[in-house]
């Protein structure tokens, strides 16, 4: 009896453990700007946003519905967008463009895409990215 309940209690530490140490990654990596390898090469235009490019620079957020961290990002950058000359804050629907969000490989709300002056991908964050990481991105892409 005494065995079981051991192997019990073992089993729950190891399953708490396992957990909390994979909801730090997540939570660590989530929101980081990163360059990504299959973003080389891609461009977005005003055809595929729905509004022009900014002269230097252009945010990218794809939002959804109910999606609680995507209205600390509208704000974060709506603050760097009009901090910086010629950045330009674009929000996209998730749910209303799935073609799009299939082909730039968007897996969760909110994900931000830097572009530069001329469309192409040159920074991603997926979740809530912080103000100074998207000041740093922007000031690569102009």
């Amino acid at each position: 009896m005494l065995m079981r309940v051991m192997t019990g209690l073992v089993v729950c530490v190891a399953v708490l453990v396992t957990a909390s140490a994979y909801g730090l990654l997540q939570r660590r990596r989530s929101g980081r700007v990163r360059v990504r390898g299959r973003d080389d090469g891609k461009r977005l235009g005003a055809a595929e946003l729905g509004e022009d490019l900014g002269e230097r620079a252009t945010l990218v957020q794809f939002s959804s519905a109910f999606c609680a961290p995507c209205r600390a990002t509208r704000r974060v950058l709506g603050e760097v967008a009009a901090m910086v000359p010629g950045v330009t804050h674009v929000e996209i629907d998730a749910e209303k463009n799935l073609d799009l969000v299939r082909a730039l490989d968007i897996l969760k709300t909110p994900t931000v895409l830097v572009l530069d002056a001329e469309g192409r991908v040159v920074r991603r964050a997926a979740g809530q990215p912080r103000k100074a990481d998207v000041i740093a991105a922007v000031g690569e892409a102009v």
